[in-house]
C-alpha cells in the first residue's frame, strides 16, 4: 500500500512513529498544520505532542492552521496545555473557552490574510509544519488530503515538514487539487484565473525533500461536524434569496446561470445553498471556500458543474457520501490554497456572489459574525470579509431571533463590527429580505426592521429609531446608552424584550 503513497524511496527511511516525530516539536516553538474546517488537519503527532505534556514537560506552542481543525489537535493540545498562541479560526469548545477565559491568545483574521502573514515574515519563523497528505511524489511534493488551507506556505516556509500520509484518505483525491503561489510584492503577478474552474497550479505542494524530517502512517479520518437539519426557518431564507436572485436575473443585473456563488460554513449556509437544488437555476458555479453537503447536492442534481474551494467540510453522513463517491465529486471539484480559493483579486474578477452568517445585524447594515454580546468569541471571521468586501453581490443571513425569541438579531447597534454597512448589500432573515443597495442609513433601518425583524422586537426597534431621530444629526442618529441597554438588558435578565 504504501509503495503508491510513499513514491520517493531515500524518504521511506523516514518513516517513524508519531510519538517519535512529535520529539522535533520544542517548546515555544511556531507550528504551522494543514486543515480546513476541520478537515485534512494532523491527527496522530498532536495527540502524541499532547502526551508528552500530559506526562509533566513543559512545552508551549503557537499554532497557525488554514481554518478550524479536529479536536485531536485544537482540543488535546488546549487540554495539556500545550496551545498558548493561536491564529486564525476555530470552532473546539476547548479551545473557545481557553480564548475567552484568556488562556489562550487569538488573533482573529480575515483567512486570505494567513497565508501573507506566513511569507512576509509577520508571525515570526515557522520552525516545523505539520501536514497530512495522501501521497508524496517522486520529487518530493506533498499530494494533500481533503483540504488545502495553507499548508502550502506552511511547508514553503518551515525549518522541518513532518508529513501524516493518511491511509483512510482514498486516493481518487489525487488530481482534485491545483496549487498556486503567489510571489511576494513588488514581484506579484496577476492570478490567472477567469473561470471557477480554471487550474493555474500543480496537483501537489512543492517541497525540498531535505525539509522532511518524519513521515508517520495513520489511518485516521476527519472527525467532521453534524450539520443541522434544515428546518423551516432555514427554508424560509432560501426561499427569500431564491426569489431575489430570480428578479436580479429579470431585471438584467445577473445572467440565467447566475455568478458563482460563495456560501460560508454551517447549518443555515449549507441549507441556502440546498434550496438552489429545487430552484430553476442550472449552470451553476461555485468559488467558495468549503464545499459542503449541500453542494454534492448540487452536483448530483446536475445543478453544479463546477465547485471551486480549498477543502471537502461534509458533515458525518456526507463525509460518508464523499469518500463512497470519491472518482464522481472529483471530476466537478477543484482543491486551491486558501490564498487563492479566499482571494479578493479573483472574488472582484469573477463578480461571486457571497452568502455568508450573521450573529446580529444593526438596523443601519452593520454585521457582527464572531462575537457574542460584544466580548466572547464564537469561532473567528474566518473567509467572510475576504468574499463580502470584494463581492458583487453580498447577502448576510440570520435567523431573526435566537434563545427562544429571548434574543433579537436585529439590534440597534451590533455589539461588535465585523463587516460595515458599506460592504453588506442584503440583509435575510426568515421574515424577509432587505435590499440596501442604494439607501441612506434612515431608508436601510425601516427596510431591515419592516422586512427582517421579527415582529415581536418591531415596535421596540421602530421606537428606538424614531427617539434617535429626534437628535439634531440625522444621516445614521444613535442614542447610544439605548442601543447598548439592548445587549445589557440580556445579560441582566436573560431577555431584550422590554418587562
Amino acid at each position: 500500500m504504501l509503495e503508491n503513497r510513499i513514491r520517493r524511496e531515500d524518504l521511506k527511511g523516514k518513516i517513524m512513529s508519531a510519538a517519535e516525530a512529535a520529539l522535533f516539536i520544542e517548546d515555544e516553538m511556531t507550528i504551522a498544520t494543514s486543515g480546513f474546517t476541520p478537515s485534512g488537519y494532523p491527527k496522530a503527532v498532536p495527540l502524541a505532542l499532547a502526551k508528552r505534556a500530559e506526562d509533566g514537560e513543559k512545552i508551549g506552542i503557537t499554532l497557525i492552521t488554514g481554518a478550524s481543525v479536529g479536536d485531536e489537535l485544537d482540543g488535546a493540545l488546549t487540554r495539556a496545555g500545550v496551545l498558548k498562541r493561536r491564529f486564525p479560526y476555530q470552532t473546539n469548545k476547548d479551545s473557545r473557552n481557553a480564548i475567552n477565559n484568556g488562556t489562550v491568545m487569538y488573533q482573529d483574521m480575515h483567512l486570505s490574510h494567513v497565508s501573507q502573514y506566513i511569507d512576509y515574515g509577520f508571525f515570526g519563523k515557522i520552525d516545523v509544519a505539520i501536514i497530512e497528505a495522501l501521497a508524496i511524489t517522486e520529487d518530493g511534493g506533498i499530494i494533500p488530503t481533503t483540504s488545502v488551507g495553507i499548508s502550502p506556505q506552511a511547508v514553503k516556509n518551515a525549518d522541518k515538514v513532518i508529513i501524516e500520509i493518511n491511509t483512510s484518505q482514498p486516493m481518487a483525491l489525487e488530481g482534485v487539487h491545483d496549487i498556486y503561489m503567489t510571489e511576494k510584492p513588488p514581484h506579484r503577478k496577476p492570478i490567472p484565473i477567469e473561470n471557477s474552474g480554471d487550474r493555474i497550479g500543480t496537483t501537489y505542494i512543492p517541497c525540498d525533500p531535505e525539509k522532511i524530517v518524519a513521515i508517520v502512517v495513520t489511518d485516521k479520518p476527519d472527525k467532521v461536524r453534524p450539520l443541522g437539519a434544515i428546518d423551516e426557518n432555514s427554508k424560509k431564507i432560501s426561499e427569500h434569496i431564491i426569489k431575489f436572485l430570480e428578479n436580479e436575473v429579470k431585471m438584467g443585473r445577473l445572467p440565467q446561470n447566475l455568478l458563482p456563488l460563495q456560501s460560508g460554513v454551517g447549518s443555515v449556509a449549507n441549507a441556502v445553498l440546498g434550496g438552489l437544488v429545487d430552484s430553476k437555476f442550472e449552470n451553476l458555479t461555485c468559488y467558495t471556500e468549503v464545499i459542503q453537503d449541500s453542494m454534492f447536492d448540487l452536483i448530483d442534481a446536475g445543478k453544479v458543474t463546477v465547485a471551486s474551494g480549498t477543502s471537502f467540510t461534509p458533515s458525518e453522513e456526507g463525509l460518508v457520501r464523499l469518500l463512497d463517491n470519491m472518482e464522481h465529486y472529483a471530476k466537478h471539484c477543484v482543491l486551491r490554497p486558501m490564498e487563492i480559493s479566499n482571494n479578493p483579486e479573483v472574488a472582484r474578477r469573477l463578480g461571486v456572489i457571497a452568502m455568508n452568517t450573521a450573529i446580529e445585524v444593526d438596523i443601519y447594515g452593520h454585521v457582527n459574525s464572531t462575537n457574542i454580546m460584544g466580548s466572547r468569541m464564537m469561532n473567528g471571521l474566518g473567509g467572510s470579509g475576504d468574499f463580502t468586501r470584494n463581492a458583487y453581490l453580498s447577502i448576510y443571513t440570520s435567523v431573526s431571533t435566537a434563545k427562544n425569541g429571548d434574543i433579537s438579531s436585529i439590534v440597534p447597534m451590533v455589539s461588535h463590527v465585523d463587516h460595515t454597512e458599506h460592504d453588506v448589500m442584503v440583509v435575510v432573515t426568515e421574515q424577509g429580505i432587505a435590499d440596501l443597495r442604494g439607501l441612506a442609513p434612515t431608508e436601510k433601518a425601516r427596510k431591515i426592521i419592516d422586512n427582517c425583524a421579527h415582529p415581536d422586537y418591531r415596535p421596540m426597534l421602530h421606537a428606538y429609531l424614531e427617539k434617535a431621530l429626534e437628535k439634531k444629526t440625522k444621516h445614521q442618529p444613535h442614542v447610544i446608552g439605548e442601543a447598548l441597554s439592548w445587549h445589557e438588558r440580556f445579560l441582566e435578565t436573560g431577555s431584550m424584550k422590554m418587562k
